[in-house]
Parts: C-alpha cells; structure tokens; sequence
C-alpha cells in the first residue's frame, strides 16, 4: 500500500523530473528531436540552445535537471495552501497567489539566481499579474481575454491533491481557481488534469478508470479529443506500433483540436495573418493533457516509459512530462522515482522537493479531513429521518 504522503512526493517529484526532461527539447518537433538526439531518456540532456549567445536565449539555461516555469508556478501554489490552509479559488488567485508568483524572490534555476518567478514567465502567466494587479479586475473574470493555452493545467496538481479521492471536489476546485488565470479550453484542462490526479489517489485504480474519469469530467473538444486519442492509443499497443507511428497516428488525431501542429513558435512573418490558434473555442483542446493521457494509455502506466515517449512526442515537451508525471506520480508514488534523479533535482534546483512535500501533505491531510468532517455532519442531518 502507497501511503499519501508517498503519493504527494510523487506528484511533487514527478512534476520536477517531467518538466526538466522536457525542457531541453521544448518547441522541437517529433521528427527534429530524433534527428538531434536520437531519442531522449535522461536528466543529464543538453539542451539544444546550450551553445547559442546567452543574449538569444534571454539569459537561460537548462538541462542536468534544471526545472522550468510549470515546476515554479506548482510550487508558488503548494505555498498559497500551505499559507491559507483551506480550500482556494479566484480570489486567491488574485492575493496570495500574485504575491509568490510577483512579490517575493527565491532561486530561478534557469538564470541561476534569484529572482521573481514572474521574471521567468511567460505572457499569459504574466497576464495573472497584469489583471488582478494592474487592471484590478473581478478576480473570476481574471482569465477573459488571455492566450488560451496549458499554463493554468501545468502547475494544477496541488489542488487534486487536496481534493485526493474526490475527482468532483477536484475537478471544480481547479475551475473556481483557474478561472482567475485562463478561459475555454485552457480552464477545462485545468479542471480535467486536477480530477486526474484525485483519482489516482484512490488504492488500486486502474488507467482505464482514471480515463473514464477524465472523459466523464471534460466537456467539449476537451472531452472529445481525451476519446480519440486515448481509443488511438489502445490499438497502438495492441498492434504493438513503432514510435513513428505512434506519433503519426496520435499527432495526426490531435489535429482536429489543435491545427497548429509543429508550428508552435511566434514569428514575425505571422503578425497580422488572422488565425483562431489560442483563441477560445468549444471545439478545441490543448494538445498537451490528450497526449499526456494518451502516451499513460500507451505504456499501461509504466511510469518512465510514458514519460519518455511523452517528451519525445516534441512540441510542448516539459509540460507533457508534467502532466504524465503528475497523474503517475500519485498513482504510484514516489518510489517509481529513481533516487539519482531525485538527488539531481534536488540539487540542481537547490529546493528539497522531498521536504516540501511533506509540508505539504500534512496541509491536504487536514484539508481532507476537515471536509471528512462536515460530510459527516451533513449526513447528520438525515438521521432523524
């Protein structure tokens, strides 16, 4: 039996390792990941920008297990919990949340100093600040009018783990949270991925269950693009495919959902041509949570194994990683974790992952609890009956 605090290392340490994975191959596509690496199955990766003028690459550096902005932002909201000590929403968002994220300096490993974690963010991350600070909007309306992408799904996992077992709780926690942060399908993934991660918290489940609980959560192009993907990914494994195939059949199925497919970078020559890549839709996913679901499927679960095909698949590697690992990790706990990896985490990052996951679950525990607590109460009120 995987004990919960084993769970919550898992979730916490797998969100790390996927992401710093994934960040060395972020943006390159399938085919160019292959061609530069072969096929990537280590921490110790160079990044491929490495060599480049540090000007070009804004100062950073990534690889031997340097953590980007999905691990930042997980952490920045494990601390919103640790400090409220309850359940979150919008307005939480837009107070304790901006303060981590804007107001207070910790160890950006990517510029290898200190900083605030919004030095580091990405424009609709930044947007967080920009319309719960600047513009001072209603904190539910926080995320009308932003890009619509996998930022608020990336760093969701804390609140399906302090709704653990209760993929509902969880699934309109995230919603009621992210909403200050994104809209459309972007919120939906947010939603989708925290019901996840609840559901793998319960003893024995199996994937077949965490993805009927994921297609029963997710509305729309969210919901339809779980379906096709993950039904793709059974007869993948049942005719045993290769990995060109795999990413052939997956990529091409993603397609209907999210049309931009390897032309993932913002360039000079597409300013002014109209386009509805990032615009909300009900008929669009993010790429990133069906793949994520699809590569579990793929591999049965095999932790590693689904990681690696997952940040191999290109695109937006590091959060693919996350999400598999996230969902993985608190299935199977932080023993499926090899300790070298943890240890080069852990060290890179100068953050104990391990001990701020202990806090952490201590937190969940009570959360759970309590809500144990009034569930039993609300029962009471039928016994007289």
């Amino acid at each position: 039996m995987v004990s919960f605090q084993d769970r919550v290392k898992g979730v916490l340490l797998s969100t790390a390792l996927g992401d710093a994975m994934g960040a060395t191959i972020e943006k390159l596509s399938y085919q160019e990941i292959k061609e530069q690496y072969g096929r990537v199955e280590s921490l110790e990766t160079k990044w491929y920008k490495a060599d480049i003028p540090e000007e070009k690459r804004l100062g950073r550096m990534r690889g031997s297990g340097i953590i980007t902005d999905d691990t930042l932002m997980t952490n920045a909201l494990i601390q919103v919990y640790l400090t409220k000590k309850r359940h979150l929403d919008a307005y939480d968002m837009g107070d304790e949340f901006i303060k981590e994220i804007a107001y207070k300096k910790q160890y950006i490993p990517e510029f290898g100093k200190e900083a605030m974690i919004i030095d580091r963010l990405f424009y609709p991350e930044k947007n967080i600040f920009i319309r719960h600070v600047l513009a001072n909007c209603e904190p539910r309306e926080g995320g009308i009018g932003n890009m619509v992408n996998c930022g608020a799904a990336m760093y969701i996992s804390p609140i399906g783990i302090v709704n653990a077992g209760n993929p509902k709780a969880a699934y309109d926690e995230a919603i009621l949270f992210a909403i200050g942060h994104q809209s459309s399908y972007g919120l939906e993934a947010a939603g989708v991925l925290a019901a996840c991660v609840a559901k793998a918290f319960e003893p024995n489940i199996t994937i077949d269950e965490i993805i009927e609980n994921a297609i029963f959560f997710a509305k729309d192009g969210t919901k339809e693009a779980i379906k096709d993907l993950t039904t793709a990914a059974k007869e993948l494994r049942t005719k045993n495919a290769d990995m060109d195939e795999v990413i052939q059949v997956l990529q091409k199925k993603m397609e209907k959902y999210s049309p931009m497919k390897d032309d993932v970078h913002r360039k000079f020559e597409k300013l002014g041509i109209p386009s509805n890549h990032y615009t909300p839709s009900r008929l669009f996913s993010i790429e990133e949570l069906p793949m994520a679901l699809a590569f579990i499927v793929l591999n049965d679960g095999d932790f590693y194994t689904s990681i690696y095909d997952g940040i191999n698949s290109g695109r937006d590697t590091d959060s693919i990683g996350v999400m598999i690992g996230v969902i993985l990790g608190a299935m199977q706990g932080v023993g499926v974790i090899k300790n070298e990896d943890i240890k080069l985490l852990e060290e890179t990052n100068k953050t104990n992952f391990t001990l701020l996951a202990e806090e952490f679950a201590e937190v969940a525990e009570m959360i759970i609890k309590e809500d144990l607590a009034l569930n039993q109460k609300r029962n009471g009120l039928f016994d007289s009956e």
